[in-house]
């Protein structure tokens, strides 16, 4: 059960815990989303849990690396480079594509290295049963930045600059493109309990579309509804990081 450092470092930025992990928190970003989206989460669980963020190829410090254009290809990848980091409990949360994401690395853990995660924590996505294909990547950049913004969960400044969209759009266009040719196999149970995360004005996944992750569930279910967007989660971050704290069974700081 193991991989080479350098796969592991590349593919996670590690927001080490004060005195040794008690437990690992793996964070998967959305569509667009870097390991950066989560720089407030290391340390706020408290001094034993270690916090992963997942840094996708294309971006940040790997904007050399080439996109992964579907979920088995990221999530194999994901998955392969894990290995180092389960000889603790681990969990991983998941935002919007993240979620899609985490379940399926779920699903890889238990079927290739017989390890079963603590929880599965999904936030802005309905159940993978109900996913549907969508087009977005194929649309235009106007078309895309336009999604993009009606979701609301990129600087809006990134995109108003031509150089710097430039820069991210790329990016985002291969993560829709994950995302919107996404089709799971169909409500296979992960083994582990599994708490479902929505904004009660997301435009993009209802209460009830989200609470179907019961159906995928194992050892309980549990759904909490945030005020709030598609990224409510920005302005709840404190009282979601609380949530899941107490559900790992830590105090956050």
């Amino acid at each position: 059960m193991t991989a080479p450092a350098s796969t592991a470092s590349r593919w996670f930025r590690r927001h080490p815990s004060v005195t040794g992990p008690r437990l690992r928190l793996v964070c998967l970003p959305h569509a667009g989303g870097a390991a950066s989206f989560f720089h407030a989460w290391g340390g706020a669980f408290g001094p034993d849990v270690e916090v992963l963020a997942a840094r996708y190829p294309g971006r940040q410090d790997r904007i050399a690396d080439p996109f992964l254009e579907d979920m088995a290809s990221l999530a194999d990848a994901v998955t392969a480079a894990l290995p180092p980091f389960l000889d603790r409990p681990l969990a991983l949360f998941g935002h919007s594509m993240g979620a899609s994401l985490a379940y399926e690395v779920t699903l890889r853990l238990r079927e290739r290295y017989g390890f079963r995660p603590e929880g599965l924590f999904v936030s802005g996505r309905e159940a993978p049963h109900l996913v549907t294909p969508k087009d977005i990547h194929l649309r235009d950049d106007d078309q895309l930045v336009d999604e993009v913004l009606r979701l609301g969960g990129v600087d809006t400044a990134l995109l108003a600059e031509p150089g710097l969209r430039d820069l991210v759009l790329p990016a985002i266009r291969s993560d829709f493109k994950v995302s919107g040719t996404y089709r799971a196999a169909g409500p296979v149970p992960v083994g582990t309990p599994v708490t479902a995360y929505v904004g009660d004005q997301d435009p993009n996944v209802t209460p009830e579309d989200v609470a179907a992750w019961e159906q995928v569930a194992g050892g309980g279910f549990a759904m909490r509804v945030f005020p709030g967007g598609h990224f409510y989660l920005e302005p709840e971050r404190d009282a979601l990081i609380r949530d899941i704290a107490g559900r790992i069974g830590v105090a956050s700081s």
